[in-house]
């Protein structure tokens, strides 16, 4: 019986190390970098190249040199709002954004975010027709809504290396009024840009 029972116990102890090495336990919590990985990169994180970044600010191509100033402003809760908040091409904000209990987006977000998450609404009228970029500082959804629409993106992007822009996303739009919508977010703050693609 002894035997048996070292052969047993041995046998548990071999699946379970081989198990621990696939990662084959049911219900095992993720690490948060792998987590990460599986996601969409974190602006500012070492898939942007942010591990190696210069202590000063770094030099950016002129359409994008409005990022290092933005203004504070505080992001539109309702479309009553939006007047008092406006993207205008070329030129950043550090947007303060609001809890996402407290969003009625023009249209809904695909993902609106949990309760703890954060969002904001930011005017934007399209001088003329073209396509426009929208840049997000850290990590959200980014929808722009014109006509009563959500407008399906033409192209994705990172940002450059250490510039602090995680993410660019293009829309094609008509000239007049479109609303970039941001939603769950994990921060409270992040600094937003428009320009227009040649």
């Amino acid at each position: 019986m002894a035997i048996s029972k070292q052969i047993a116990l041995k046998t548990v102890a071999v699946l379970s190390l081989a198990l621990a090495a696939t990662g084959g336990f049911r219900g095992e919590v993720m690490p948060l970098a792998q987590a990460a990985e599986v996601g969409q990169p974190q602006a500012g994180s070492a898939s942007h190249g942010m591990q190696n970044c210069p202590k000063g600010p770094i030099s950016l191509p002129d359409a994008l040199k409005g990022w290092a100033e933005p203004a504070s402003v505080i992001t539109a809760a309702t479309s009553k709002e939006l007047d008092g908040v406006k993207l205008t091409v070329g030129k950043s904000v550090a947007a303060h954004l609001r809890s996402t209990a407290e969003m009625q987006y023009v249209a809904r977000p695909e993902e609106p975010g949990g309760k703890v998450s954060s969002g904001g609404m930011f005017a934007f009228d399209a001088p003329a027709a073209g396509t426009y970029r929208v840049m997000l500082g850290s990590r959200a959804w980014l929808d722009v809504v014109q006509d009563g629409k959500t407008v399906v993106s033409s192209d994705h992007h990172r940002g450059p290396a250490c510039s602090g822009i995680g993410k660019m996303v293009d829309f094609p739009l008509t000239a007049g009024r479109a609303v970039v919508e941001v939603s769950g977010s994990g921060k409270p703050d992040m600094t937003v840009m428009v320009i227009r693609v040649p």
